[in-house]
Order: C-alpha cells, then structure tokens, then sequence
C-alpha cells in the first residue's frame, strides 16, 4: 500500500478526533492527580505511528520506527522519542486503540455476514513448554493445521469486507462458544454463514430468536437438507473471510513470535485490525438482488383460474339441479 502525507493526516485526524472525546469522558472517572509533564509524543500521534506500521511493509516495528519514522517523517513528528520510550508509550495506548478500533472501525450489517475463527499462534510448537510470556495465559487449541498453542480471533465481516465485530479467546474455546454471548450478536442481524465446526441445533435456535439465521453446511454422515439456492450460492463465498483472514496475518502481521510481554501482542493485534478498516479495497462479493413482482403474477394468475373454475362448478350445479328435479 503506497503511503503519502494526505493519507497520514487523515488517519491522524480520525484517530486525534476519536482521543479527544475519549479523554473527555474518561476525565471525570480518572483517580488521583494528572500528570504535571506531558510526553513529547502524544496519545493519537502514538496511535497513527502504530497503524501506518502495519500498512508500510516493515517486518519490525523497531526498523519502521528508526529507519523510517525518525529519517523520513520528521516534517509530520518533530517530536519522536526514542525506541524504549515509544514501546512504553505503545503499552499505554492500548486503552484508547481497543475503544478505536470497535468504535470507529467497524462497518454495519447488511443482513448477508459471515463468520470464521483463525489461530493465533504465539510460539512454534516446539517451544511450549519453554515459553513463559504467555504461560498460564494462552491455550493449546487444534485447527485444520494442526495444534498450535497461542489464542483464536473470531472474525464477523459484511458482504463488502468491513468487520462487523470481533473477540479473542484462548486457542482451546469452541468456535460457537462467542455466538452464545448476547454482547457478540449484537450487531448482526440477517443471514450468517458459516463452516461446519459452527453446526449446533440448539445454537441455531437461540440466534433464530435473536433475528439470526445461522447456515452451515453439512457433514458427510449427517441427513440432507433443504436449503435455498441463494444460500448455496452465498456458502461458496466464504472465501471472503478466508482472504480477509489471510490479509490480517500477511499484511497487517497480526501474528508473529516475538511478542516479549502480553501488552505488546494486544498493542499489535489491535493496530493490525485497525490498519485493515483503512485499506482502500477489501476482499467484497458482488451481491445485487433482483426484486421483481413475478412470483405475485404467478400467484395472482393461479387464484384467477381457481375463481373461474369455482364458478363454472357453481353455474353447473345451479342449470343441473331443476333438470333433475323434473
């Protein structure tokens, strides 16, 4: 993604815009006295640094910050801070970027979303056991991959590729425990596709009464089912959160091993999200429905002939009664 100077003024005037008002309701609730001496880099200018990593390209926030940042970008941050500085400021902006992120970057349902989970992987399998950040934190899960041990994001998109919402959870929580939290469903309404480790009769009812028709498919031993031809079709698209998945961990860098504290893995998991609410084209399905009035022509055309046919039998009965009578 080609980064310029108009693009980074208007992810900081987004991100500057949302802090201002986040700080004027956080104000009253603050305990104690506010610090006398303010940091040279401010809470939003932290903010934007941390989203234009994950759309530059840089593999290493260090080499972005020290290579790029302070060389190239001095006309639009006069007042950088050093490395260790900036990674302590990182630390405490996760706050203010979690309340960014799933208030300012999400899109809105459409009624067609769909739905999948993908592991988080904070270590290689063969360093579990000798990993001691994320020790009593992360979990052992199992996806179509193999096991891995780290966390899962449960990802909720639109037809068009905007996040609807989203939650992290350890990497051995079943993927429809996220769907039974009232929080979660909130926001989508509609139709939600997902793959078969979504399938539970019992879930399906619960979203059914919350307006949410779940559709999975089906698994080899398991009796067919009627289904409508456009929610085939629409199975087959689920390609889309695939690629958006494949997007957050190859471009945005949601996932890596190099995590030193569990700060740092939400601080980069929160502004690769919020890096992927800016590209300028997402992953979408063209979906365009045809609205037309045959279905009542054919309806009304039948109640037609019912009502002609009615009457003849009537008139019938009535010229055929007397001549029998006689």
């Amino acid at each position: 993604m080609t980064l310029s100077d108009d693009k980074f003024t208007e992810i900081f005037c987004q991100v500057d815009t949302f802090c201002i008002h986040f700080h004027q309701a956080l104000a009253p609730h603050i305990l104690g006295n506010p610090p006398k001496k303010k940091p040279k880099l401010s809470v939003s200018e932290v903010i934007t640094l941390m989203i234009l990593f994950h759309l530059s390209g840089y593999r290493t926030m260090k080499g972005f910050y020290m290579d790029y940042v302070k060389i190239h970008m001095c006309h639009l941050f006069p007042n950088t801070v050093s490395y260790n500085r900036f990674v302590e400021l990182m630390a405490s902006a996760n706050l203010p970027l979690a309340m960014f992120v799933k208030s300012c970057c999400m899109g809105s349902c459409t009624g067609i979303s769909f739905m999948d989970s993908t592991p988080l992987r904070v270590c290689k399998n063969k360093r579990i056991s000798r990993n001691k950040v994320f020790e009593g934190i992360a979990g052992l899960g199992k996806s179509t991959m193999g096991f891995f041990f780290g966390f899962k994001l449960h990802l909720v998109v639109n037809d068009k590729g905007e996040m609807l919402n989203f939650v992290i959870t350890r990497g051995n929580v079943d993927d429809r425990q996220p769907l039974k939290d009232p929080a979660f469903i909130k926001a989508i309404t509609g139709k939600l596709y997902a793959d078969k480790g979504y399938i539970s009769a019992e879930l399906t009812n619960a979203l059914f009464c919350d307006g949410i028709h779940l559709v999975t498919q089906i698994r080899n031993k398991m009796k067919n089912c009627l289904m409508e031809l456009k929610d085939k079709i629409l199975l087959r698209k689920r390609s889309i959160i695939e690629t958006i998945n494949d997007e957050l961990k190859n471009m945005c860098q949601i996932e890596h091993s190099r995590h030193r504290s569990v700060a740092n893995f939400l601080s980069n998991l929160l502004a690769g999200l919020a890096a992927y609410s800016f590209f300028p084209k997402k992953p979408a399905i063209k979906y365009d429905p045809l609205h037309t009035n045959q279905l009542s022509l054919i309806y009304n055309r039948t109640q037609v002939m019912r009502t002609i046919k009615l009457r003849a039998s009537h008139d019938y009965c009535i010229e055929f009664l007397p001549c029998s009578a006689a």
